[in-house]
């Protein structure tokens, strides 16, 4: 209930910086502030990013491992190829269906709540009063990592790109600092897109901690290291079809994050560094920008020849992420309330107060978990 109204307001920002500038935040940071800060920023995001990558492939393996048998290093370089290939070969528009339709493989793990047994009593008073443990360094971690999962940089980046590439894509459409005329109706779809994907987001967010805390939780299974492991230990206590299911969500799941991981980090690289960006660029006019792509694929695919625990993996990358937010989050607000970066487009005052709460909340969290590790 508290990520929800936030993380909608940051991915709405970021989309308007997008869409206004004809700009991604990366590119709009390194016209506004120093070398130094883009740098830093960048290398954060496509280290997490790419960790993000490696441990997502190894966990898509793992599960069709678990579904078909197989070596699964054979799996790893298959889907970290295929999605590389989809991203380079196939049409921008194309390519967007398939993420669009690749969505409903979210509800993967909403048809696993409903075939485990769920006490919505105690889970409803749960929801309503959370427990707390404001001292507890483990909470706090864990928080961190929420946050960072949800209110992710690379989910910034991302957003406001995508606007960038619908605004190319569209032979009518420009930046709207140029084309103020466009901005009502463009908003409008904005907003409407971005709180709606973003409560279907957070549901299935919810889902998947119902169905662990329903299933492995109260069955003892609390030291999970891999997603397949996940997904196994719910064939003795929900039942083949909810391992099925759970097994393909997190294949589905994962084609689906690959192309936002790597997308994401040859973006910010790329306009950090000047180079031609776009997936709707043909591949000899963005060499670098794929290269990019394929370079961060390949990283993630070598780190599973590695001993990784790719539950850990995630869990330190969203830690990371929940603190490389706060700095980010700051200068997208100082992007997005100045008139000459914004023209006639910057917040509004309600968008403008929910942008500074998400940056105060992940801030005072980050704190405390630093303070509480420092104690």
């Amino acid at each position: 209930m508290l990520t929800y109204p936030l993380m909608a307001a940051i991915q709405e920002i970021s989309a308007r910086i997008g869409r206004v500038t004809g700009h991604g935040i990366a590119g709009n940071l390194r016209r506004h502030y120093p070398p130094l800060t883009i740098n830093a920023i960048v290398f954060l995001l496509v280290a997490a990013n790419v960790v993000n990558i490696g441990a997502d492939l190894g966990a898509m393996a793992a599960a069709l491992g678990l579904l078909i048998g197989g070596p699964q290093w054979l799996y790893v370089i298959a889907f970290g190829g295929a999605s590389a290939a989809l991203q380079i070969l196939v049409p921008y528009c194309r390519y967007v269906s398939i993420l669009k339709w690749l969505t409903l493989s979210l509800f993967a793990y909403v048809a696993t709540v409903l075939v485990v047994p769920i006490p919505w009593g105690e889970l409803g008073r749960a929801i309503a009063r959370p427990h707390i443990a404001w001292t507890s360094p483990d909470y706090l971690v864990a928080v961190v990592a929420v946050f960072g999962t949800t209110i992710s940089p690379y989910l910034f980046f991302w957003q406001a790109d995508q606007e960038v590439e619908e605004e190319k894509d569209d032979p009518a459409a420009q930046p709207l600092k140029k084309a103020p005329e466009q901005g009502p109706e463009e908003l409008r779809r904005i907003r409407l897109d971005t709180y709606i994907g973003m409560l279907l987001s957070n549901g299935v967010a919810l889902f998947i901690i119902i169905t662990t805390a329903a299933t492995l939780h109260t069955h003892g299974v609390t030291d999970i290291q891999t997603s397949s492991q996940a997904a196994e230990a719910l064939r003795p206590i929900a039942g083949t079809f909810a391992f099925a299911i759970f097994a393909l969500g997190i294949i589905g799941t994962g084609l689906l994050a690959l192309p936002v991981l790597a997308g994401s980090a040859a973006y910010a690289l790329g306009e950090a560094r000047r180079w031609p960006v776009g997936l709707a660029r043909p591949w000899n006019k963005a060499k670098a920008f794929y290269g990019a792509i394929l370079a961060a694929m390949a990283v993630g695919s070598v780190m599973n020849v590695i001993d990784m625990d790719p539950v850990k993996a995630l869990f330190w990358s969203a830690v990371v992420n929940g603190l490389v937010a706060v700095p980010v989050i700051v200068m997208m607000m100082r992007m997005a309330t100045k008139r000459e970066i914004m023209g006639d487009f910057v917040l509004p005052p309600a968008l403008r107060a929910l942008g500074w709460a998400c940056m105060a909340a992940m801030a005072v969290v980050d704190t405390a978990m630093v303070v509480t590790w420092v104690m």
